[in-house]
């Protein structure tokens, strides 16, 4: 999958979730079954606890990886983004969270795409480029 020639840092279009619960702060990639984010861990998150962002903050930042790519999609189409959410969690595997100022890159996979429905495998990267956490997970737009 191709990296966009230049980050797109204005996403709030892109997603549903509105501050304080954006957990993506950019589009680094997109293609018609992959995309990228990015994540700068601040203090101001509202999953920061104990200098890094919690189990709960990194599977939410999975969940809106995989909303950044419906809604760039709708974007691309002339569409607001629609509002969907987490259908099902398969696996989650978290090894290290991430800490405070750290910029994490959180890439999915789709896997399956039907009727609003899409399953997706998501690896989240360190800045290290170390896997730091993986799931697979089912998320639904409302209909």
């Amino acid at each position: 999958m191709a990296l966009l020639e230049k980050p797109i840092t204005n996403i709030e279009h892109l997603i549903p979730q509105k501050a304080p619960f954006v957990m993506v702060d950019s589009l680094l990639g997109f293609s018609d079954t992959n995309v990228i984010s990015s994540l700068r861990v601040l203090e101001t998150n509202i999953f920061f606890e104990n200098k890094v962002l919690s189990e709960s903050g990194l599977v939410e930042n999975m969940a809106q990886t995989v909303a950044l790519h419906t809604g760039y999609d709708y974007f691309l189409k002339g569409s607001p983004a629609p509002t969907g959410y987490i259908g099902s969690i398969k696996k989650i595997e978290i090894s290290m969270l991430p800490q405070l100022n750290e910029t994490i890159k959180t890439e999915a996979h789709i896997l399956h795409e039907f009727m609003g429905v899409t399953l997706v495998e998501i690896t989240v990267l360190s800045s290290k480029n170390e896997t730091i956490a993986s799931g697979i997970m089912k998320t639904v737009i409302a209909s």
